[in-house]
């Protein structure tokens, strides 16, 4: 193994340790939550509907990846899930962008292609990006169940959105490693409810 300095290695592993400290913080009350949100998931797809992902930034990445877990597989052999990223669409995103204003980015494609029953999970380290609130707000109005991932605290999506899932860290990096984590985990679990009928 290359040489580095003791100084550099004890930064990295001091990370790691903040990293695990946060998310040795995520509550039973949390995960009980996660819980029902993936047991709602697997009612909805079992009837038909969809999960719709948005996120800005790092957390569009988020989206991203937890709507291709769904698409693909996550660990267990299935049928593909039907769940969209609203960040994929770079041709829509710059266009509502253009003509409708940066807010509206994702509440419109709520408003395209969401349906009662749907699932919206709407992705914001701080919980008061305005198009993510947007978004949450037209999801309301339409009659999605609405999830949002978010810090400590909520900020405004705690108000927008059936359910807050919110990652007891107000640092950015530590709240979205904590966000995949807790994406895995509810992929894991609707899996499962899907494919062994876990209850």
């Amino acid at each position: 193994m290359e040489s580095v300095p003791a100084s550099l290695l004890e930064q990295a592993r001091k990370q790691v340790e903040d990293s695990c400290a946060v998310q040795r913080r995520i509550s039973s009350d949390l995960l009980a939550s996660l819980c029902a949100l993936a047991q709602r998931t697997a009612e909805s797809l079992r009837a038909g509907r969809q999960i719709l992902f948005c996120g800005n930034g790092g957390s569009a990445a988020d989206a991203q990846h937890l709507a291709a877990e769904f698409v693909g597989r996550f660990l267990l052999e299935r049928r593909p899930l039907p769940a969209q990223a609203l960040t994929a669409n770079s041709s829509a995103l710059t266009s509502i962008a253009n003509d409708f204003g940066f807010e509206t980015v994702f509440s419109r494609q709520v408003e395209a292609f969401g349906s009662p029953g749907d699932i919206l999970i709407a992705i914001s380290t701080s919980g008061d990006s305005p198009n993510i609130l947007r978004a949450a707000e037209s999801a309301r109005r339409l009659g999605l169940y609405s999830a949002g991932l978010t810090g400590a605290g909520g900020g405004r999506l705690k108000d927008c959105v059936d359910l807050l899932l919110a990652v007891p860290s107000s640092e950015t990096q530590r709240i979205q490693e904590s966000h995949i984590l807790l994406g895995h985990i509810y992929c894991s679990l609707v899996e499962s409810l899907l494919v062994k009928g876990n209850s």
